[in-house]
């Protein structure tokens, strides 16, 4: 039986010690290598060429899984990536599935999910987890609520305290354009300010803090 090679990117030790255990008792999986933060992942990719890197997202100092999901997805033969966290914002959504990843799992999610899931993504695939697969419907199917990609941006950068100078500056942009996104950002929720946009954002989960 062909087993799928496969490299766990996980900063927590405990929880690349179950992963690994799960793993094991599937004959037709295999891990071949342990990552603990994104750059590491990236180097075992190379160096191992796995059929699968199973990626968190938040791994500490360093680069994140996003951006370490699109490094290994740069590489001459790259793997199939599955995000696997903690977090379900629409903000780590669409990073992850803009990046390339060919699957997005919740760490509550069953074990037989993610054996399936790292079969199916072997197999050309794309794997959502249920709660991941409704919140993306949910943008298709109610559009007018649905936040773009660069005033998420913007909602995030707001929410860590940047002024408009400030988010100008990092993205590249001009005042009047951040105001211009905090504008539609505003109409889009409801808001008139500031704190109410933040906080009308995470409570429906669009962005995260911390």
């Amino acid at each position: 039986m062909a087993q799928l090679r496969i490299v766990l990117a996980d900063d927590h030790p405990v929880v690349r010690a179950g992963l690994r255990a799960l793993l094991a008792a599937q004959e037709d999986l295999r891990v071949v290598g342990e990552a603990a933060d994104g750059a590491e992942a990236v180097r075992l990719a190379e160096q191992y060429a796995p059929d699968i890197v199973l990626m968190d997202l938040q791994m500490g100092d360093g680069i994140d899984g996003v951006e370490a999901t699109r490094r290994i997805l740069a590489l001459p033969e790259p793997p199939r990536v599955i995000v696997l966290t903690t977090y379900d914002s629409d903000a780590d959504i669409l990073r992850a599935v803009e990046a390339g990843a060919a699957g997005y799992l919740l760490k509550e999610s069953r074990p037989e999910e993610l054996f399936h899931a790292l079969r199916t993504a072997a197999a050309g695939e794309t794997v959502l987890s249920p709660p991941v697969a409704t919140r993306l419907m949910s943008r298709f199917r109610s559009p007018q609520v649905a936040l773009s990609q660069r005033e998420i941006e913007i909602l995030e950068l707001l929410a860590a305290g940047a002024s408009n100078r400030e988010i100008s500056r990092k993205l590249f942009i001009s005042e009047a354009t951040v105001k211009t996104h905090l504008a539609h950002v505003y109409d889009k929720l409801g808001v008139d300010s500031r704190t109410a946009a933040i906080h009308a954002a995470v409570q429906r989960r669009l962005i995260r803090i911390g």
